[in-house]
């Protein structure tokens, strides 16, 4: 793999500049780079039904400010497709609205868990109606909503975020507390728009994130650095390729997420970071990857702990690499990839055995072996836009010719990964 390619705009901060952007004090706010991903294409449908104004130019959106009252209530459910980033940060702005609506999606989408989001709305005085914990979920707003401070049971970044947004339409100052902290897109935009974000941190070293309402968004043109998780799969890609030497133009290098790089270092690969800047309160920068790979350091086949929150969307393509490290690779405390948009954790391992690997699987993770020599299989992208794109990666480095069933489930969030992947590779 060899040349220069940009990243998609970052999905996690697409659907939020586009939520913020919406409840933003009057005034235009236009996003560039906002993710072609049909999860953020859901979260702007979303939006167009509850009144907001929303304008494509190009690579960017417009969207008209309505404040923290949206314009109407919606007169369908609101349909958040496979995107359970859209259905539980939406939840959080509905829940200060003054009318019902419902929040519903795909399969997929209906079957993940959604008490997380439940219980701290009820909490703050909306009224949430759902079956068994899941979607579709019918909220009666609430107006203001009582201000609480939650600790999430799991980590998780949709959930402190939903809290947060609900917050905005309290009385009086709502906290997060989390024990493991996890990407703070949310926290960033707030500030960027004009919200005063208090983060600091307990005696026994728990993570609070709090802000106070009222409060007044300000419309604020945003830009809307390449994706760090679509990048992922070219890192593993190019390091696992040999002479491959491929830049990564313009990612986001936020330090919530940017431990994919580390640890791919850790790993044994050639990753080199270049040309940091900010965009829109996010660090960005180039990476440059080349195809080989080193021992990995002491302890880095084990993959859990604190480390999970911070490389849960990146696990898959990760299990990849670790079949052709000296050793392997473990990951633990992962329970959470087996309520994604599949078993990501029952997915990886059927397809890692198809292409020859031996795989252990645990409740909480997997361990894969490696090196090993992987052959071309017919392999299942299960729905899941990453088991899809892990799969290709895996494809690239195994002998002979494989074929992934349903792998046009990639436009959930890379509508363009085959094209680039094809574009990048040198025959």
């Amino acid at each position: 793999m060899r040349g220069r390619l940009l990243m998609p705009g970052d999905k996690s901060i697409s659907h939020r500049a586009a939520l913020l952007g919406a409840l933003a004090d009057g005034g235009r706010v236009r996003v560039e780079n906002f993710s072609p991903s049909a999860d953020c294409a859901s979260t702007l449908a979303c939006l167009r039904q509850l009144g907001v104004s929303v304008m494509h130019r190009a690579a960017a959106v417009e969207i008209t400010g309505a404040g923290l009252r949206l314009p109407r209530p919606p007169a369908t459910p609101l349909d958040c497709g496979n995107s359970g980033t859209t259905l539980r940060l939406l939840a959080g702005v509905l829940a200060g609205q003054n009318f019902t609506s419902t929040l519903t999606g795909d399969d997929s989408l209906r079957a993940r868990p959604m008490r997380r989001v439940i219980e701290p709305l009820t909490r703050m005085g909306a009224h949430v109606e759902a079956h068994d914990g899941r979607a579709p979920l019918v909220i009666k707003g609430q107006r203001p909503l009582a201000p609480i401070s939650y600790t999430p049971p799991v980590a998780s970044a949709q959930v402190k975020s939903c809290v947060l947004l609900a917050g905005l339409n309290a009385d009086g100052r709502t906290a997060v507390v989390e024990q493991t902290p996890t990407r703070d897109h949310t926290e960033r935009l707030l500030r960027w728009l004009g919200v005063e974000v208090e983060t600091t941190e307990t005696a026994d070293g728990a993570h609070v994130v709090s802000l106070a309402a009222p409060a007044r968004l300000a419309a604020r043109d945003c830009v809307v650095p390449g994706d760090l998780s679509a990048a992922a799969f070219f890192l593993v890609a190019a390091a696992l390729l040999p002479d491959s030497d491929l830049t990564l133009a313009g990612v986001g290098l936020n330090p919530t997420r940017a431990q994919l790089v580390a640890t791919l270092r850790a790993l044994g690969a050639d990753v080199q970071v270049a040309d940091v800047r900010e965009q829109t309160n996010e660090p960005a920068g180039d990476l440059r990857v080349r195809g080989s790979l080193r021992p990995a350091a002491a302890g880095a086949n084990v993959l859990g702990g604190p480390l999970i929150a911070a490389l849960i969307d990146e696990l898959p393509i990760l299990c990849v690499l670790g079949t052709q490290l000296e050793g392997g690779l473990t990951i633990r405390d992962a329970g959470e990839l087996r309520v994604k948009e599949t078993d990501r954790i029952r997915a990886m391992a059927a397809n890692l055995r198809a292409l020859g690997a031996e795989v252990e699987e645990y409740e909480d993770g997997l361990s894969v072996n490696g090196p090993v020599a992987l052959r071309g299989a017919r392999l299942d992208a299960h729905g899941d836009h990453r088991i899809a794109m892990a799969s290709a990666v895996a494809a690239l480095v195994a002998a002979g010719d494989s074929e992934i069933v349903g792998a046009d489930c990639v436009a959930v969030s890379f509508p363009d990964f085959f094209a680039l992947l094809e574009a990048a590779l040198e025959r």
